[in-house]
């Protein structure tokens, strides 16, 4: 009985001990709150990306025969960081048998321009001129196009040095694979890309002038970057609006003043292309606002420079560049222009590094005072016309972030 008794006792405490403890364990749970899931690590955050759109400006309904179409609509594509930090976009133009695919990326598959420019921190827009590539080509409308062959981009766009026809031909070094001409890849893949063109060339100003006029008063002030023939539009938008142009940046603009002019190689090594005057108001064939006012192209009256130097050394044509067609003084101004700060970029091996003087000289004598950014002077050598294409594409496209840093506010 008493080893019973014994037994009983131990047994008690021990499930005495037992239940103290549970009942300290539930105190403790009932302490600490309800029991909750363990909850998720939180996942980084994503990557910083673009932004990427396209819509149309200006069109307008036309009854052609039995069916409506639209023309002088003009695409424009666009592409933001995910965090805009410069003031203004910059609106990218092309020029002659192009489209905004230039500046989308290399012919070699680098990225464009625009990927550049984007980085940066700027919102960038990209247009096709009117009546070409994805703004529709419409010959109904719009009358005969044009288009070139190989052997035009050949021997003034990517391949200068194979057929040497001015001086600083020969310098081209900078086309992606060596000489771009047919067969080579990054000439193949650019070749593809040309589309036909408006044979009317001022029709084409009349087209797309209030187009990219359109664009900017809908998107705000904006710096406007051109290639070549896309200058007409730029000297037209700039005149217009001078209030929404904070800078036009024009890369190898068409030109020179007045005349066209063609390249046969030799000491010789241009000639005047016609006696009309291929811009009949100097940078545009279509009007700007000169002051005096120009009623007519027959009130600008034009002098072309002189051969050697009788007024002096400073009025010598350097070696390698053609002599200038300019305003007769006392020249007219161009005081919207003025208003504008403006950049002439011209690469070394360009057929561009013959005239692009003589744009800046006109633009100097009409009040309008124009930077000159020679690249080589720069350290960039060996470019020719197709810069944004060339191997050194992202030098150029930052020499020309740099100007704009000192120039616009």
């Amino acid at each position: 009985m008493a080893g019973k008794g014994i037994s009983g006792g131990i047994a008690a405490g021990i499930a005495g001990c037992v239940l103290g403890g549970v009942l300290a364990v539930q105190a403790a749970i009932l302490a600490a709150g309800p029991v909750r899931a363990q909850e998720p690590a939180p996942e980084p955050a994503p990557e910083p990306v673009t932004r990427a759109g396209y819509f149309y400006i200006g069109g307008r309904y036309q009854k052609l025969g039995d069916k409506t179409v639209m023309v002088g609509q003009m695409f424009v594509q666009s592409r933001a960081p995910a965090r805009i930090t410069q003031p203004y976009p910059v609106v990218m133009v092309h020029g002659l048998a192009q489209t905004g695919v230039n500046y989308l990326a290399t012919a070699d598959g680098r990225p464009g321009w625009v990927q550049r420019f984007v980085e940066k921190g700027y919102q960038v827009y990209v247009v096709d001129q009117v009546g070409r590539g994805r703004s529709g080509t419409n010959p109904e409308v719009y009358g005969p196009y044009d288009r070139l062959g190989t052997r035009g981009l050949e021997k003034t766009y990517t391949a200068p040095e194979v057929y040497d026809l001015f001086p600083q031909a020969k310098l081209h070094t900078q086309w992606p694979g060596g000489p771009g001409v047919q067969g080579n890849a990054g000439f193949d893949q650019f070749f593809a890309s040309q589309v036909p063109f408006l044979a009317n060339s001022q029709q084409t100003e009349e087209l797309v002038d209030p187009a990219l006029v359109a664009l900017l008063e809908k998107i705000g002030p904006a710096i406007l970057l051109t290639h070549g023939q896309g200058a007409l539009f730029g000297w037209a938008a700039s005149d217009a609006r001078p209030d929404l142009v904070k800078a036009h940046v024009t890369v190898e603009p068409n030109g020179p003043p007045f005349f066209d002019v063609q390249f046969r190689g030799g000491k010789e090594f241009w000639e005047k292309s016609g006696d009309g005057r291929a811009r009949a108001y100097g940078l545009t064939r279509m009007p700007l606002t000169f002051d005096p006012p120009v009623r007519a192209p027959e009130d600008l009256i034009v002098a072309q420079q002189a051969k050697g130097a009788d007024k002096g050394a400073d009025s010598k044509v350097p070696e390698g560049q053609i002599r200038c067609w300019l305003q007769a003084e006392p020249a007219r101004t161009l005081p919207n222009l003025a208003k504008v700060p403006t950049a002439v970029v011209t690469a070394e091996a360009s057929f561009h590094a013959t005239y692009d003087a003589c744009t800046a000289a006109f633009l100097t004598q009409a009040g309008a005072k124009p930077d000159a950014i020679r690249l080589a002077d720069q350290g960039l050598r060996g470019n020719g016309h197709m810069v944004m294409l060339e191997t050194n594409s992202d030098a150029v496209a930052d020499a020309v972030a740099a100007w704009l840093g000192t120039r616009v506010k």
